[in-house]
């Protein structure tokens, strides 16, 4: 058969070259990588074998099975799986683009100790390629179950791999290593040692639901012994709390997520009746790099009566917890089932109700027992959770009780509402927030100015989805959500009649001017006004209490939809001398055309001070440089 030689990618190559030079400290995952790499090929034949019967593919005896050649220093790990085909090998071993490469290198030159570099391996699909921390080299052959002809997979794991086609390869696949030297010094253990396979295999896959088999080593003299299982098989999810130890759950999570760290939290759910099922969850430490990108997979599997059906169920939780990662084995559904059909199940309906507030109801407790552990969830899935607040109006009140949100009450203790209504002043009715890119940015905004002179607390949100949420909530407690920034504020709580004859008069001393300059900025204002919640900029913009915030705006024009341009409404200071000043030079001049460059320059700065972009930067520049000329 013709061989045919390929270059890495680039990138690839700068991964082989990480992997090999020892960045990995313990070298013992390989083997769990490869192992479980071989389990996901049986649990897809089983699956491919159950949808079509005329399949030509052996399932009588699926098994994985360790070989080990003492002499020759050869490791073999191979499964009678659903293997691959010659183009498959190409895409999924000899690149591993669509792995994550370019976020798997940033964050491994970035891990800061060996456990986090470690963690890095099976987070972005490329297990594999750990066999070459142990191996100078290393061979796949594959056959995909129902085709003829197997592929010859070679490398050293340099610049260049080797690609054939093979009439004699069994169904499934089979990779060989050619180890390195043992190296204790360096955690390069002796992986031709029986007792050293049995060891990491017990360690990370005494769970797995195939049987790893291994032939133990044989004594002068005797017969040729058969082969032994190395792993309990024992699926973990129906065995008794008290019978699984916190190590195995974290085993069972690692294989699952390929995240090698620790989950936050385990959750165990037995649900017995007219439908039965078991499910065993686990809320991650961190999130996945790519949790808000459209490809992300979540990480529910699917098993009936203990049979792997689906590897990641969108039906089972909603979008918002699509961090979740665990099992749910259920009694009751068919064998033969699709996404579609789950989709409209009212079984699984049930179970995603059931399942949804069990989780929520563990963050809950996590909130009430552990605020450290509190704070890492939050950190890290306090954005996607705060989508359901949108998307799901039955969960709205359980997730109000688990979220919290930075405020101005403390720059490092997050708040949750229940605590912003305790805090609130005699006579506030409503919760202030506003909305921005960053606690910096909104905490200097001039819509701030009168809540702080006021020490009124308000919410600093700075997620993109709390533009959405704040209105689909739209109170809490009967205590209405308000932004800062939309609508009228008064914050004088009862009617002071010295105050209203105040307001009056400056509404009448200004009126000429807020007329003329409706006027002179008509394409991009709507309406000009005196401002209750300026105390020391000149001026702000604000949206009507219904319109679109600029940032919704721009975040439904980002996903497509056509959105008709808001105008704004410009409040100013009439307490601040620059429209003091204006003021007066409105009232004195006939000709007022000079003043209308003043007024953009004003209008333009209050958009500049909210954190937006003046509309002609160009014109902007231009007129700030004349008038710095005309005062030099």
């Amino acid at each position: 058969m013709t061989t045919e030689t390929f270059e890495f990618q680039v990138e690839a190559r700068q991964l082989l070259q990480l992997m090999i030079h020892s960045v990995y400290s313990n070298k013992d995952v390989f083997l769990r990588e490869l192992v479980s790499n071989a389990s996901d090929a049986l649990d897809k034949l089983r699956l491919e074998k159950l949808r079509d019967d005329s399949l030509d593919a052996d399932v009588s005896d699926l098994h994985i099975k360790i070989d080990v050649d003492k002499e020759a220093r050869i490791l073999t790990v191979r499964d009678n799986g659903i293997g691959m085909s010659y183009d498959e090998v190409g895409q999924l071993i000899g690149t591993i683009a669509n792995s994550g490469t370019a976020g798997f290198l940033k964050e491994l030159r970035e891990a800061q100790d060996a456990a986090g570099a470690e963690g890095l391996i099976g987070q972005f699909g490329v297990g594999f390629y750990s066999g070459f921390m142990v191996a100078d080299e290393v061979t796949l052959v594959t056959r995909r179950a129902g085709e003829s002809q197997g592929t010859r997979w070679t490398s050293r794991g340099e610049s260049t791999y080797t690609l054939e086609k093979v009439d004699d390869a069994p169904q499934g696949t089979s990779v060989t290593l050619h180890l390195k030297p043992a190296d204790p010094e360096n955690q390069l253990h002796d992986y031709t040692s029986p007792w050293t396979i049995k060891e990491i295999v017990k360690r990370y896959s005494d769970f797995i639901t195939w049987p790893i088999r291994m032939v133990p080593e044989q004594g002068d003299g005797q017969d040729a012994p058969e082969p032994e299982t190395l792993n309990s098989m024992k699926a973990l999810w129906a065995r008794s709390r008290d019978e699984v130890s916190d190590d195995e759950y974290h085993e069972l999570y690692k294989h699952i997520s390929h995240d090698w760290r620790e989950p936050l939290e385990t959750i165990r759910l037995q649900a017995e009746g007219t439908f039965e099922y078991q499910a065993l969850l686990f809320v991650p430490s961190h999130a996945p790099h790519d949790l808000f990108t459209r490809d992300f997979k979540r990480g529910v599997q699917l098993y009936v009566k203990r049979v792997f059906i689906m590897d990641d169920c969108e039906a089972l939780l909603p979008p918002y917890l699509r961090f979740v990662k665990g099992v749910v084995d259920a009694q009751d559904l068919s064998l033969n089932v699709s996404r579609e059909i789950l989709q409209q199940d009212r079984h699984i309906r049930m179970m995603q109700r059931r399942l949804t507030k069990k989780v929520l109801s563990t963050v809950k407790e996590i909130k009430t027992k552990d605020a450290d552990r509190y704070a890492t969830f939050w950190r890290e899935f306090g954005t996607v959770l705060k989508e359901g607040l949108v998307t799901d109006s039955e969960n709205r009140d359980a997730i109000l009780a688990v979220a919290s949100f930075a405020t101005t009450h403390a720059e490092d203790e997050p708040t949750t509402l229940a605590q912003y209504v305790e805090r609130m002043k005699d006579g506030q009715e409503d919760i202030y927030y506003i909305t921005g890119e960053s606690r910096q940015s909104i905490e200097n905004s001039p819509h701030m100015e009168a809540f702080r002179d006021k020490g009124i607390e308000v919410l600093l949100l700075t997620d993109a989805v709390d533009e959405v949420w704040v209105d689909a909530v739209g109170e809490y407690e009967g205590k209405k959500l308000r932004s800062v920034a939309k609508g009228e504020i008064d914050l004088d709580g009862e009617k002071d009649e010295k105050a209203d004859g105040e307001r009056e008069k400056q509404a009448e001393e200004y009126a000429g001017l807020l007329g003329w300059m409706r006027e002179q900025l008509d394409e991009d204002i709507k309406e000009v006004r005196l401002s209750a919640r300026l105390t020391v900029s000149p001026a702000c913009v604000v949206s009507d209490a219904h319109d679109l915030t600029p940032a919704l705006e721009n975040m439904y024009r980002a996903m497509g939809q056509e959105v008709p341009r808001t105008k704004r409404i410009l409040e100013l200071n009439p307490d601040h001398l620059l429209v003091k000043n204006l003021n007066q030079a409105y009232k004195e001049r006939e000709d007022r055309s000079g003043l209308v460059e003043s007024a953009e320059l004003l209008h333009t700065l209050a958009v500049l001070a909210e954190g937006g972009q003046p509309k002609d930067p160009a014109r902007f520049v231009k007129l700030v440089a004349d008038r710095l000329e005309r005062t030099l």
